[in-house]
């Protein structure tokens, strides 16, 4: 029986990132992504389907509730009806509405910590982790270089300085993957990042005394790079992986991963392509010994 999934993109978790997964009934699986990870897979439709929904019971607790349709995503990864019945959607507007289910108000109560993150080609947000996904939040946005500026007492102060932010600077509460993966691409000299991130981290702890709110400490904490980055960010010739994740065979030997980018080898001794594995999610899948299809124009490379 061919081994049949419902992607639901890269997750950085404590014993590192993986390949998220659910079987047809729902059931989470996942696949380490480690230096050495062989993925094949054959994508199986072009559509992007219904994630489900999340139902949040504490501060270190959720429920996965897959789409009992299977439907179509209408609304990024969710339908209409995931959506309406997702914990998650009150997570970003609580601190203004005032409105969230219990278990989300338990997780927001957990300390927050607010960021600045620059990702490899100069783009700059402001962004906030709850404590208990302090690093690994960071790992899965991407970033190249990133400081903490505040620790807060909980998640509505954090979501108040982050408005705050990024309505007086030109820092942005979000970067598009698109974005992410050109940069990775064309990336600029790690030490232009590090001046960027500290310059803008800088004017962010200078503003954030005038919030005149209570419940936070400005903090000047730089984050860690996770080693499996540094094969993403070697030098030397960056290629984009030949294929869409829309369709077809693809068979990747991962050598190192930067939030959802993976530096990958297509066969053994051959050259280093960049694939982002972010494209996978929402995509059906079948797992086995697949190849990739190259492009003919690919085929000199090997």
């Amino acid at each position: 029986m061919p081994a049949l999934y419902l992607a639901h993109g890269i997750v950085w978790t404590a014993a590192g990132p993986q390949l998220r997964l659910a079987s047809p009934n729902g059931t989470p699986e996942g696949i380490p992504v480690r230096v050495g990870t062989r993925l094949g897979f054959h994508v199986l439709d072009p559509q992007v389907f219904c994630l489900g929904s999340h139902r949040v019971q504490s501060a270190d607790e959720r429920t996965h509730v897959p789409c009992r349709l299977q439907a179509p995503a209408e609304r990024g990864y969710q339908c209409v009806n995931c959506f309406l019945n997702d914990d998650l959607r009150f997570l970003h507007d609580s601190h203004r509405s005032g409105r969230a289910p219990e278990g989300l108000l338990l997780y927001l109560a957990q300390p927050h910590w607010l960021y600045v993150a620059t990702f490899a080609n100069g783009a700059s947000k402001v962004g906030t982790a709850a404590n208990i996904r302090k690093s690994l939040r960071l790992a899965e946005q991407g970033a190249v270089v990133a400081r903490y500026v505040a620790k807060t007492r909980d998640g509505r102060v954090v979501r108040v300085l982050e408005d705050m932010v990024s309505g007086s600077t030109e820092l942005t509460q979000a970067v598009r993957g698109a974005a992410k993966y050109a940069g990775l691409l064309t990336p600029l000299p790690v030490d232009d990042l590090e001046r960027i991130n500290a310059s803008h981290a800088a004017t962010v702890r200078k503003l954030l005394p005038a919030a005149h709110l209570e419940g936070f400490d400005v903090v000047d904490e730089q984050w860690p790079l996770p080693q499996l980055a540094a094969p993403v960010l070697a030098d030397g010739i960056r290629r984009s992986y030949p294929s869409n994740f829309d369709s077809g065979d693809h068979g990747l030997t991962v050598q190192g991963i930067l939030g959802s980018v993976a530096a990958a080898q297509l066969t053994e001794g051959g050259p280093h392509f960049l694939a982002d594995l972010g494209r996978l999610k929402g995509r059906r899948i079948e797992l086995g010994d697949f190849v990739s299809e190259l492009p003919a124009m690919q085929e000199q490379l090997f």
